[in-house]
């Protein structure tokens, strides 16, 4: 028994870590996929494509599906406001000029929103330092975003959609801790990228025109949302759930926008410059401080 303890301890950090990494990552890949396709269009192929890999995955790995139709309206609900219109949110601000960094850190927020919309409402406590987390949290997101307007980097419709994405997150994960709790999630993503493909793809026929250019570029960026962002994190997120590490992950959540801005930086290009780095520290221990479990007295 004692052998085994340091391979579960690695795993236990290992598959948070690339699940985290993953995250980050997704904003770089969808920002410059949305170089080469309309925002609603590109999603709603994303989409379409995700949803015939990940139900291959749930019946190859015989996953069980939901007993009732009402646990299926309840795993519908979730998904329309945890993909698709968190999603189609954060695309479209990052299509209006959002730096990936920046809306990575925004929708980041989502600890924060959340123990400050749980505790009034669930009557769970919130604490004097998860407090404080809030307050840096907001904090920091304000210094960022209005340095990054005052530069002309981005637009206020672009930072609202961000935000946008943000309350979806947020009230989405509650609403599916709360109502889909016994979701297995390779069987339940299936059924919410196939809610998010029918929600997505009939806006992007209305207000888009359809626009695809094939490059290697985009053509990339889509196997990589469709296979490594959408497929295999469900898969990590399935055994971090079997092996009770769903909450080393959430933990590790601070570290999203650091990474995305670090990669936003060396992929795209992305200007940093000092004040945005302070607004994103300050944001960032806010998030740190929310996350991180309390220590036993």
């Amino acid at each position: 028994m004692r052998t085994a303890a340091p391979r579960q301890d690695l795993t236990f950090l290992m598959i948070p870590a690339a699940f985290v990494l993953l995250w980050s990552s997704g904003f770089i890949v969808a920002k410059i996929g949305l170089g080469h396709a309309d925002t609603l269009t590109f999603l709603g192929l994303r989409y379409g494509v995700v949803t015939l890999l990940m139900a291959g995955v749930a019946f190859a790995m015989r996953a069980p599906w939901p007993k009732s139709w009402r646990e299926v309206g309840h795993i519908v609900v979730a998904g329309a406001m945890l993909q698709a219109l968190y999603f189609s949110s954060v695309w479209l601000a990052m299509g209006l000029g959002v730096g990936a960094g920046v809306a990575a850190l925004i929708v980041c927020m989502q600890p924060i929103l959340t123990a400050a919309v749980v505790g009034p409402l669930l009557g769970e406590r919130v604490t004097r330092r998860q407090w404080l987390g809030l307050i840096l949290g907001f904090a920091g997101v304000g210094l960022v975003v209005a340095r990054k307007l005052a530069l002309g980097l981005g637009s206020i419709e672009g930072m609202a959609w961000a935000f946008v994405g943000l309350v979806a997150i947020t009230f989405g994960t509650i609403y599916q801790k709360k109502y889909c709790a016994e979701m297995d999630s390779r069987s339940g993503s299936a059924i919410q990228f196939l809610v998010a493909a029918v929600l997505i793809s009939p806006l992007a026929l209305i207000f888009e025109d359809g626009d695809i250019h094939w490059t290697p570029a985009f053509v990339a960026a889509l196997a990589y949302i469709a296979v490594f962002l959408s497929l295999v994190s469900m898969i990590l997120l399935t055994i971090m759930i079997r092996r009770g590490a769903v909450s080393r992950m959430t933990s590790m959540f601070f570290l999203v926008p650091p990474i995305a801005t670090l990669l936003g930086y060396l992929i795209l290009d992305e200007s940093v410059g000092v004040m945005a780095l302070a607004g994103m520290a300050v944001a960032v221990i806010g998030v740190a401080l929310v996350v991180a479990p309390e220590r036993a007295n």
